[in-house]
């Protein structure tokens, strides 16, 4: 008989739907191997209610007798960050006491699960969406899926683990100041973060709903790619969904995978930042050099602009939009947070109306000198993360630590642009070497399609990237504190 692991192949829907439709693998058989793996012991903590077997056999079986070509997704499991509804599985947002069980699924998961796609569980992340860190959860700590000593990133985080795992073919997060791409960075992932309101948050509970996104983890741009097409739209009910709307004219990759030509944005030397980290700052200039190899043209910018406007989401009264999402529990319950997403939180008060429109002020001023940066580029390209961090660092300065992350992503909403993490290779020198490091590609709205285009580019021209089935290898669940480090398991970079 064969085990479960015989029978997973490799998590990339190409080839799921290859074993599909050879027969060598059924909807079915994938569900068994998920729960052997799922209901056994979870030492990074990925998981807040992984689906049970007999769960998930309700969508493999719902599967039976459908006509493949008719369902993109057909058997491709995904997993689903726990403040983005399931029908029928509690939403907690990693706050037990704030736990509902909706009748019905989010918007984009229906979509999802419309097109054939398998959901296997709910996952681990910062408390109410509310950190870059993967640490603010009762649940426990997130840790990173190639080092457990690592942080996972968040708020994203068991979304990213769940994929970087293995265990799911892709997943999905949500994304207000970096969210969907800084674990993504951590774990040499894809992660996309679409222009706002292409895929529905009705169904999503809010962080700062003006600004929220639903964010997309996959081992590929391809794999991206494909979640993308099946999950956007409009929903009716949702008042800040709109229709994805890409540019009429031709992107630079329209026609051909080569980055040779296109106008990359890079930020002045003196408005890169990495907080005394060696091994990032060496890691992105030898991507710059990568993208200098490929043809491509790299324009230096004033990154001012777009660096005031991330100072102002944590800095000025946006924070007061994510008390009033929950201001009503906030009131009842504010023993129920997590003592760090209280502090943060609860300072939202103090921001009157009266700041409230003098950001929006600002901020229509900073939109303007920003605008003019795209004149003269097509996309920008920066770090997705200014460093990483080990949990112990974490733990010890949980509020700083957790903001560095934030640097380069803060902005990205704000100013109503789109945005993609993309592996860059390893770190090779300093504290950090051996693990993964990630830029990302930022655009205007409704350019995701070019972005990803971008991004197959990259993967393609740059000699740090295996190909996407040799990525797509899965590892088996490891216990030591090292376990799958980029280059062992994974044998990719």
């Amino acid at each position: 008989m064969k085990s479960p692991d015989d029978l997973f192949p490799s998590m990339s829907i190409a080839a799921l739907r290859a074993r599909y439709r050879a027969g060598s693998l059924t909807p079915a058989q994938l569900v068994d191997a998920i729960a052997a793996r799922t209901s056994g012991d979870d030492p990074h903590h990925a998981w807040i209610r992984p689906l049970s077997r007999a769960e998930m056999m309700r969508y493999a079986d719902a599967l039976e007798g459908r006509d493949m070509d008719t369902l993109p997704l057909y058997g491709v499991p995904f997993a689903i960050k726990d403040n983005i509804d399931l029908a029928g599985i509690p939403t907690t947002a990693a706050c037990p006491a704030y736990a509902y069980t909706p009748t019905a699924s989010a918007a984009v998961v229906a979509r999802l699960i419309a097109a054939g796609a398998i959901p296997i569980g709910k996952t681990n992340l910062d408390q109410f969406a509310t950190g870059l860190s993967g640490q603010r959860s009762p649940h426990g700590a997130c840790r990173n899926a190639l080092d457990r000593r690592y942080a996972s990133g968040g708020s994203s985080s068991g979304s990213a683990v769940s994929v970087a795992l293995g265990l799911a073919a892709f997943s999905l997060g949500t994304d207000t100041a970096g969210s969907g791409r800084v674990p993504a960075a951590f774990h040499g992932l894809i992660g996309l973060k679409p222009t706002k309101g292409v895929l529905s948050t009705l169904g999503v509970v809010p962080a700062c709903k003006s600004l929220d996104c639903v964010s997309i983890f996959a081992r590929s741009a391809s794999d991206a790619q494909c979640v993308f097409d099946a999950a956007r739209g409009v929903t009716a009910e949702d008042p800040y969904a709109r229709e994805f709307q890409p540019p009429q004219t031709s992107a630079p990759l329209a026609t051909q995978a080569s980055l040779r030509g296109v106008r990359f944005g890079v930020p002045r030397a003196s408005q890169l930042e990495f907080f005394g980290d060696a091994s990032y700052a060496h890691a992105f200039d030898a991507a710059l050099t990568c993208l200098r190899a490929a043809g491509a043209e790299l324009i230096e910018i004033d990154f001012e602009p777009f660096l005031a406007t991330a100072r102002l989401l944590y800095e000025g009264p946006w924070v007061a939009e994510r008390l009033a999402a929950i201001r009503e529990f906030v009131d009842t319950q504010p023993d129920a947070l997590h003592p760090v997403i209280r502090e943060i939180i609860g300072g939202a008060a103090r921001w009157s109306a009266a700041d409230a429109f003098a950001a929006f002020d600002r901020l229509a001023f900073l939109r303007m000198q920003a605008a003019d940066v795209w004149q003269r580029i097509d996309a920008i390209v920066t770090p997705t993360s200014a460093t990483t961090a080990t949990v112990d660092e974490l733990e010890a300065d949980p509020i700083r630590v957790n903001s560095r992350f934030g640097y380069y992503t803060n902005f990205v909403n704000l100013l109503d642009l789109s945005a993609l993490a993309v592996p860059a290779g390893v770190c090779t020198v300093g504290k950090h070497a051996g693990l993964p490091f990630g830029v990302t590609f930022v655009a205007r709205a409704h350019e995701d399609a070019m972005l990803l285009d971008l991004a197959r580019a990259w993967l393609d021209e740059s000699n740090e990237i295996d190909k996407i089935d040799e990525r797509a290898a899965v590892p088996t669940f490891a216990h030591d504190a090292t376990a799958v480090r980029p280059g062992e398991s994974h044998g990719r970079h």
